[in-house]
C-alpha cells in the first residue's frame, strides 16, 4: 500500500512540474518590430503583417517599459526592460585593476578583467559598488540594449532614442561570450550597426569595453 501511494505522489507531482513547465511564459524581450516586409529589392516593401508569421505580425516578448532606461545620479543606469544594471559611461578610459584603457579598446583577456576589477570611485561611480560586482556582459546581455527596429529609430549606435549614456562608441564591444566554433576568438557586438561578429582574444586594437552588474 505504501509503494503504491508513494508512485502516485512521485507521478502527482512529475505531472505538476510537467504542467507547470509548459504553463510558464518565456520573458523574452520583443525587438520592437511592428512592420512586416516582402522579399523585394534590397531592403524590401512594407506589406501587410496578417499571416506572414513575421516577428511584426506575432510581437512576441515582453513590452518595453516607457522610459526604458533610468539614470541612477551614481554613474549607472538601470535597464527596466532587463534588470540589468550598466555603466554609464560606456567608454571609460579610467586605469583600473592595473590595465590601463587609455584609447579605451583592449584585449579580451584585459577587457574580462578590467570589468572585473571595477568598483566605486572609478569611471564616474558613487554607486558604493566593489570589485568583483561589474562584468563583461555575456553576448545577449549586450546585444539586449540595442534597438533593431525596422526601418531603423536610430544609428551609429543603434541604442533606444532617449538613452541617457554618455561616450557610447559607435563601433565595437566585447562580450565575455567565447566563438564556439573557434575558442581562440570571442563575440563582439558592433553598437554602431547592431552586427555581430568575432574577433581574436588577442587583440586590442579595436573591442572597447561596457560593463554591467546584476542578472545572476
Amino acid at each position: 500500500m505504501r509503494h503504491i501511494i508513494t508512485t502516485w505522489f512521485f507521478a502527482t507531482i512529475v505531472l505538476v512540474a510537467t504542467v507547470s513547465v509548459h504553463a510558464a511564459a518565456i520573458q523574452l524581450p520583443s525587438t520592437g518590430q511592428a512592420k512586416c516586409y516582402d522579399a523585394t529589392g534590397v531592403t524590401g516593401n512594407e506589406t501587410a503583417c496578417a499571416g506572414t508569421g513575421q516577428d511584426g505580425e506575432k510581437l512576441a516578448g515582453v513590452a518595453w517599459p516607457s522610459p526604458r532606461f533610468a539614470d541612477n545620479g551614481d554613474g549607472t543606469v538601470t535597464d527596466r526592460l532587463t534588470g540589468l544594471i550598466w555603466l554609464k559611461n560606456a567608454k571609460c578610459t579610467d586605469t583600473v585593476n592595473g590595465i590601463l584603457l587609455s584609447t579605451g579598446a583592449q584585449s579580451w583577456i584585459n577587457a574580462l578583467a578590467w570589468s572585473g576589477g571595477l568598483a566605486s570611485g572609478a569611471c564616474g561611480l558613487s554607486d558604493g559598488s566593489a570589485a568583483g560586482d561589474w562584468r563583461l556582459p555575456n553576448i545577449v546581455e549586450l546585444r539586449s540594449l540595442l534597438d533593431l527596429t525596422v526601418p531603423a529609430s536610430a544609428s551609429n549606435p543603434v541604442l533606444p532614442s532617449g538613452h541617457p549614456f554618455s561616450n557610447v562608441w559607435a563601433g565595437q564591444y566585447w562580450t565575455s561570450t567565447t566563438n564556439s566554433a573557434s575558442a581562440s576568438t570571442a563575440w563582439y557586438v558592433s553598437v554602431g550597426t547592431g552586427s555581430l561578429s568575432t574577433a581574436g582574444k588577442g587583440n586590442s586594437s579595436t573591442n572597447h569595453v561596457w560593463p554591467v552588474r546584476g542578472g545572476q
